[in-house]
């Protein structure tokens, strides 16, 4: 087993946009993520754009589990960086949502009171959309309530009903379908999330930013046309909204096989990494199955809004976005693709913040050591593997075949493995 730390150079692995194909992805994605320049800035960029996304997605659901639940796109999202990093370009996601709130009250100011943001939840029927870019005014408004705030946000992360004995107006709070940003430090992250056993760590996806924003003379002068990118992109948003908001409710489904290879994906390549953390992290990889499948519901409403009928009318088999009947969706696999290597790159980012949280009773923010990718890699491959297995697998995490095999290179002159022939290898125990 490979001990080293990972290089510096592999940390690259962990971004997210920079190992997927930008065009599989909706137009309305597409153009929002071109106003992003850094590898950083676009994985801050794509999920807190999908986070705001998933708030205003209304009559969309799927059915998970046992008992068939009903899960809907909200997603809850926590940028975790220092300061300097970049993390302000999460705000062109409020952005997207705000010609929304203007017709229909959709936002929930983070700096409230719990009482106060329990009657604007209660007031708005269970559905709102909470974005802070200052995890400070988080962290200052909330101190004294955290643990009500952080109940509130693990209940509405499962749609679950929210009660409060003590305010007049609304005493429960039924089916509760909330979305959220936001962004900040460590510190201000642990304050939300002070330990591994709060249920809520496993349902608030974590996206950890480790690198300091260089000066560019773009960021004084931005782009003259990244006000009509945004603009053009939520007018878009608007549209389909109100498609969605005058409809029947859908039932989004994955394919039998979609399902099949969610199940075994994450039953399969991540056991080495729970036995590494611990069991408390199988509930991170248990419910990442419920987060790919509401990105997947996500990527599919954006790519419908973006269909013409005369598009929409050719063979099933070619439409990006199937439709079985007015009330079902069915996923297309490039949807499903994109969603499941998002969620890949998620698990990695979470195990991150695991690591701090479950090494950590500071509030500062101890140094973001890299998973060993490498070691993860290779305790998946079977004893005897071929080239073509590893490449395979590899690329499945969002690994490149370059990476890869140089990798292989270096297994072999470690003594971790050993070539039986042209393209087949042993591990060496």
């Amino acid at each position: 087993m490979i001990n080293s730390i990972q290089p510096q150079e592999e940390q690259a692995n962990l971004h997210i946009v920079q190992n997927m194909d930008v065009n599989n992805l909706p137009e309305l994605m597409q153009s929002v993520l071109s106003l992003a320049h850094t590898p950083a800035e676009k994985d801050m960029l794509l999920m807190s754009a999908l986070t705001a996304c998933s708030g205003v997605l209304p009559n969309l659901y799927f059915k998970y589990g046992i008992g068939a639940k009903r899960y809907y796109p909200n997603l809850q999202l926590f940028i975790v960086g220092s300061a300097a990093c970049g993390k302000g370009i999460a705000n062109l996601a409020l952005e997207l949502v705000k010609p929304i709130h203007e017709k229909m009250s959709l936002i929930i100011p983070g700096d409230a009171t719990y009482p106060a943001f329990y009657q604007t939840l209660a007031k708005q029927k269970g559905r709102g959309y909470i974005h802070e870019s200052e995890g400070s005014v988080i962290t200052d408004i909330w101190r004294s309530s955290t643990a009500n705030y952080n109940t509130a946000l693990r209940k509405a992360a499962e749609h679950e009903t929210i009660s409060r004995a003590r305010c007049k107006e609304a005493s429960v709070i039924e089916n509760p379908q909330l979305s959220m940003v936001l962004t900040g430090t460590f510190s201000q992250y642990h304050a939300l999330v002070p330990s591994i056993e709060n249920g809520y760590f496993s349902r608030l996806l974590t996206l950890i930013v480790d690198e300091h924003q260089a000066f560019n003379s773009q960021y004084v002068q931005p782009s003259e046309n990244s006000g009509d990118v945004i603009k053009a992109a939520a007018e878009q948003l608007y549209h389909l909204y109100e498609k969605l908001l005058f409809s029947k409710p859908g039932e989004f489904c994955l394919t039998p096989d979609q399902r099949t290879r969610l199940g075994h994906h994450l039953e399969t390549a991540y056991p080495t990494l729970i036995r590494m953390l611990g069991e408390d992290f199988h509930s991170v990889v248990l419910r990442m199955a419920v987060h790919i499948e509401r990105m997947a519901m996500i990527l599919s409403a954006l790519r419908s809004s973006s269909i013409s009928p005369e598009s929409h009318s050719g063979s099933s088999s070619t439409s990006p976005l199937r439709s079985v009947s007015s009330e079902s969706l069915v996923c297309s696999d490039l949807d499903y693709a994109t969603a499941e290597l998002i969620g890949n790159k998620l698990i990695l980012h979470m195990a991150q913040a695991y690591q701090l949280v479950k090494g950590t009773e500071k509030i500062e923010a101890p140094k973001v050591k890299p998973l060993d990718q490498k070691a993860i890699l290779l305790s998946l491959l079977p004893d005897v593997f071929e080239s073509k297995t590893l490449v395979a697998e590899a690329q499945s995490q969002g690994i490149s075949r370059a990476t890869v095999l140089r990798w292989n290179d270096e297994w072999q002159n470690h003594g971790f493995i050993q070539k039986i022939k042209y393209g087949v290898y042993k591990k060496i125990a």
